[in-house]
């Protein structure tokens, strides 16, 4: 805070020792795609989010992305867990939400596991047993113990020490895919090849109880115990071809005790308690016999055949990426199931790639459809009435149970890949790593309140950072530099910079060049010899390594852009992505165009684009075109499923263009025909830029806009090729020779077409106080070097250097309404320099970067919800919890009993939400008391007992009616290696469930519970269920009364309870 209000007085108070150039700007810009993208202290367009970790820099993460989370609620309070490429993260939300956090990565404070060999590829909780379950790429499963936050020292371990896994089993070949915990407990895993297993809940439990010394016996146990579902159903004579495709996703539905797994395009339903197939069916609700044929059509989703996308051989494999595009954008591939959630209605949701949402009910009907989007839906989760969906967009939607559209906003720029519900907030991760959290409520009243708060207290959590930035161009004309001349140009002027951007043109030209260029570009390959050596001179010149380190670089034919960054800064520059857009030769060849690379630089977005653009004194409307195509087509981000999204086109159009650059040898021995060698590499390199510009476009966040519109600062370099226009060329001799710049900037082609607004709309230039850099003869040193020769091409100032900071009309000082800042401290040629028809050119920038300290913000966004009281009245107005009551806490059942439960809405307006979860099962002894309470996994029933519906909505002034059933289970089944060994009898004493009936309003965390004792009774001794504590201080018997509410805060609340209820005789 104190650094912000400082540099605010100083700016106002005295003046830098590096003044800023004069600059003209040009017109058109503040409008449209040329107008600065929005920012603020709170975005203005979405709820207040809550940064648990702020979006990490790519280059950190490598090997560490995280992929999964959920949240777990335990007597620890609630946890969030998130699976990573090497093994899992956990999060305190009770006491460290709102904390400072890690201090360099703004994030807030978390433990980390041990590295693991198989990356985390699904996660599930299980708050009963206080245990989190991971599957991994290496087929194993693992269980990990949920965080004491506050016991053996954790909290002086944060962040540093790793812990370790309970115990782990090999539980697939392949990777896990998906994995859940059914209703009664079981853990129920999917694998690759249509591979499902189960792993008995009582299997589980006795690895659970083993002591630390005997772990070692818990994944043995474990793991022999699994039951195969494929070969029990293959055993059965049904279905024997149910599933050869890969079990990428399972859904415990509670409601209905069913479990669904499905693949990219068709389901299975089973029975939770039985483990029986019930149903298959396909995405269009078709039920399947799923015989071989269908099958093989399935997993063949978007093949190609070679021979016939190649039949017109060169030119027709243009044509053919081009249908490879269209059917990649409509096929059957991009209705591939990406999600399931499971609502407290019953009803089943999907997630489509096309931005499909099916509704299902719970015996696998299709219901509705529903489409807000056309981008791919990446995740599902649900609380209450409301559903939120995660786009590939960026994009986060609030539905109701109805499919209606609640709100929706941009929660991050990258795709949404999992959300989980926790603590009162969705958390949402983003492909990047990052995740967010936002208020259950959201969208509502809350928002505005939050956001003007937090935007008040900018003034906190604003941090502001200082940067030189070294930016040179230069057309090097084939040739190659001496070691002084890239001194002189960069070298003499490294020593205060932070990020130097070069950018050079013709550093290799030729008909035969440029067809293996668009040959290699078809192949995701670049780069050239001659590039190299200019990377790696330049990079002796600035002392890589020692004192700067190239970020990245890209190369188009012969343009060429690198960046390189001050050691000191490293750590806060990455997100590093590079582009091509080929102007020449039909849009298609890169003889002409662009190449960029864009990067995040203390969380703020730099773009740097290298252009050379079309030639010739009267070609301005094509220079005008270049320009306009680079900035509206420029797509940073590389689709990592563009081979993918041609399957099978790659290797034929990589022939056809070594055969274009065969007949390029072939005719230059017979004759000149390189325009329709050109031509063919065109077609081939202008189908794989669509391909590429399609796939980039349908994950854009900002529909329509093009990537430098949402940079917050651009700067543009190059041999842009203006001419000097109404001027001869011995008079622009006679001028320069003056140094009457001011005379000849009039005549300037680009400076005209500026101040047109038809060109580089809204950027600035510094004024030009140098000698045109066009064109000289090679090694003529000084003004007389300019061309003498025949054409004697008129001198000017080809060679460039434009930007655009965040600054609009409203606001230019640094602040996060505007966080970039820029001014040219220098702008100039090194005439001394003759290695080239032209001169090198550099421009250094000042740059003041506005930031925000998320460790500050996050607490003081924490401080408001706790001290500001309109909130606060808003928070309890929205958890209040309708009054309902149960017709009875008392329930005994005999053989294949039923008894009915009826829970009463007694509020006049508001639906009440229940949910029905067993929180602990006991043994009765002889003497009619009640051994220990042990909770199932996640809560589940015991096999026995069936709770039909164990969720769902009661309309205000209504009763619901549930059934509470004993069913028939006399004999369990001990299985080892998938295959029964072992029958026997059922414990046939008397036994006894706590069932947890939790009550809350549409859309709330807050709840309160009844609990209802269930006993089933096999000896037809009707035991009286009496209760008394330890301290023989009677708890009077609630037999058929009903229960007294009590509020809780998550289920293990109850476990506490529970140790202190005994069973004893009545009175």
């Amino acid at each position: 805070m104190l650094q912000f209000l400082d540099r605010k007085l100083s700016n106002n108070s005295s003046s830098s020792p590096d003044q800023p150039l004069p600059e003209f700007s040009s017109s058109g810009g503040g409008t449209g795609i040329y107008k600065p993208p929005v920012r603020a202290p709170v975005h203005p367009k979405r709820p207040p989010s809550l940064e648990i970790r702020p979006h990490p820099l790519r280059e950190t993460q490598v090997g560490r992305f995280l992929r999964k989370i959920v949240c777990v609620d335990n007597a620890n309070g609630p946890q969030l867990w998130a699976g990573s490429e090497c093994g899992v993260r956990v999060w305190d939300l009770k006491n460290d939400i709102y904390s400072a956090g890690v201090e360099e990565e703004g994030e807030v404070r978390y433990r980390e596991s041990d590295e693991v060999a198989g990356a985390t590829l699904c996660v599930v909780g299980d708050g009963g047993n206080g245990v989190v379950w991971s599957g991994h790429k290496d087929g194993r499963i693992r269980c990990w113990k949920m965080m004491d936050f506050f016991g053996d020292n954790a909290r002086g371990k944060m962040n540093d020490e790793g812990f370790h896994e309970m115990f782990s089993w090999q539980a697939h070949r392949g990777p896990v895919m998906s994995m859940v915990v059914s209703a009664y407990g079981d853990i129920w895993s999917g694998s690759d090849g249509g591979a499902i297993k189960i792993w008995p809940w009582e299997a589980i439990e006795k690895s659970l109880s083993l002591t630390v010394g005997e772990r070692h016996m818990a994944a043995l146990l474990v793991e022999r115990s699994y039951i195969d579902l494929r070969s029990q159903v293959t055993l059965n004579g049904a279905c024997s071809n149910i599933f050869t495709s890969d079990v990428r996703y399972m859904l415990s539905d509670h409601v209905g005790a069913k479990v669904w797994s499905a693949s990219y395009q068709s389901f299975a339903v089973w029975d939770a308690r039985t483990r029986e197939l019930i149903k298959v069916f396909n995405i269009d609700g078709q039920i399947e016999n799923m015989s071989s044929d269908s099958l093989m059509e399935e997993k063949a989703q978007n093949s190609v055949n070679f021979f016939q996308r190649s039949r017109n051989a060169i030119l027709g494999a243009a044509d053919a990426v081009r249908r490879a595009a269209a059917k990649g954008a409509s096929g059957d591939d991009n209705r591939r199931i990406e999600a399931l959630v499971a609502t407290v209605d019953g009803m089943i949701w999907t997630g489509c790639a096309n931005g499909l949402l099916l509704q299902w009910d719970g015996n696998g009907n299709r219901l509705r459809e529903f489409q807000y989007h056309s981008y791919p839906v990446q995740s599902l989760c649900t609380l209450g009435s409301r559903i939120w969906v995660g786009y590939m967009s960026g994009i986060l939607q609030v539905l109701d149970l109805n499919g209606d559209l609640l709100g929706e906003w941009v929660a991050h720029n990258n795709p949404v890949i999992d959300l989980a519900v926790g603590a009162s907030y969705v958390f949402s991760l983003a492909n990047h790593g990052g995740i967010r959290g936002w208020s259950i409520t959201s969208p509502g009243p809350l928002d505005n309140i939050l956001r003007s708060e937090l935007a008040g207290k900018d003034f906190l959590y604003t941090r502001l950072e200082n940067l030189k930035i070294l930016t040179g161009t230069w057309n090097v004309g084939q040739g190659r530099a001496t070691s002084d001349s890239l001194i002189s140009w960069l070298g003499s002027a490294a020593a205060d910079i932070d990020i130097i951007v070069v950018g050079l043109q013709e550093v290799e030209m030729g008909a035969g060049f440029l067809a293996v260029s668009a040959a290699k570009e078809t192949m995701g390959l670049e780069g050239s010899s001659a590039g190299q050596w200019w990377l790696d001179m330049i990079g002796k010149t600035l002392d890589e390594r020692s004192t700067f380190s190239r970020v990245g670089s890209r190369q188009l034919a012969g343009l060429l852009i690198s960046v390189w960054v001050r050691n000191n800064i490293r750590g806060h520059v990455g997100d590093v992505d590079v582009a091509a857009v080929p102007c020449g030769l039909g849009r298609a060849i890169g003889n002409k165009g662009a190449v960029g690379l864009r990067m995040r630089v203390y969380d703020r977005v730099m773009c740097f684009v290298n252009c050379h653009f079309a030639a010739h004194l009267e070609a301005v409307n094509r220079r005008n075109a270049d320009f306009d195509h680079v900035y509206r087509t420029m797509i940073f981000s590389r689709p990592s499923n563009l081979l993918n999204a041609a399957a099978g086109m790659m290797l034929p159009l990589f022939l056809c263009c070594l055969l274009a650059f065969s007949m390029y040898l072939l005719l230059l021995v017979y004759g000149s025909r390189l325009p329709l060698v050109l031509s063919v590499a065109a077609g081939v390199s202008s189908a794989i830029q669509m391909l590429r510009y399609t796939n980039a476009m349908g994950i854009n966040p900002v529909e329509g806009m093009p990537e430098l519109s949402e940079a917050d600062m651009v700067i543009f370099l190059g041999d842009f090729n203006y001419r000097l226009d109404g001027i001869s060329y011995d008079e622009a001799r006679d001028f320069v020779s003056q140094r009457c710049f001011d005379w000849l900037r009039e005549r300037d082609q680009l400076r005209a077409e500026m101040v047109a607004g038809n060109v580089f709309q809204g950027m600035r230039e510094a004024v030009i106080k140098f000698p045109p850099t066009y064109k000289f003869e090679k090694h003529q040193p000084g003004l007389a070097g300019y061309d003498s020769g025949e054409k004697k091409r008129i001198p000017a100032w080809c060679d460039r250097i434009l930007y655009r900071d965040s600054r609009s009309a409203s606001v230019s000082t640094c602040c996060l309404d505007c966080p970039i800042v820029s001014s040219a401290l220098q702008y100039e040629a090194c005439m001394d320099v003759t290695d080239s028809d032209h001169k090198p050119v550099r421009c250094i920038f000042n740059a003041e970067v506005a930031r925000v300290d998320e460790s500050v913000r996050r607490q003081e966004f924490g401080e408001i919800i706790r001290s500001n009281q309109k909130i606060k009245r808003l928070l309890q107005e929205l958890s209040k919890v309708p009054e309902a009551i149960v017709s009875t806490n008392n329930i005994i059942l005999q053989n294949q009993d039923t008894s009915i439960l009826r829970i009463t809405n007694k509020c006049k307006k508001d639906r009440a939400l229940f949910e029905i979860s067993c929180e602990g099962l006991a043994t009765i002894k002889e003497d009619g008391q009640a051994s220990d309470h042990r909770p199932r996994g996640s809560f589940g029933f015991p096999r026995w007992l069936q709770v039909n519906p164990a969720s769902g909505i009661i309309e205000a002034n209504n009763i619901a009616e549930i059934s509470i059933r004993h069913e028939e289970y006399q004999t369990l089944e001990e299985f080892v290696d998938g295959v029964p060994q072992n029958f026997w009898c059922e414990d046939a004493r008397d036994k006894e469930v706590i069932l947890a009936l939790e009550v809350r309003g549409n859309c709330t965390t807050e709840s309160k519970c009844h609990r209802i004792r269930v006993r089933y009774s096999i000896t037809g001794k009707l035991t009286p269920m009496n209760r008394k504590s330890n301290n023989s201080n009677p708890v009077q018997s609630n037999l058929l009364h009903r229960s007294d509410f009590q509020r809780i805060t998550g289920s293990f609340d109850v476990v506490d309870h529970l140790r202190n209820l005994h069973t004893t005789d009545a009175d």
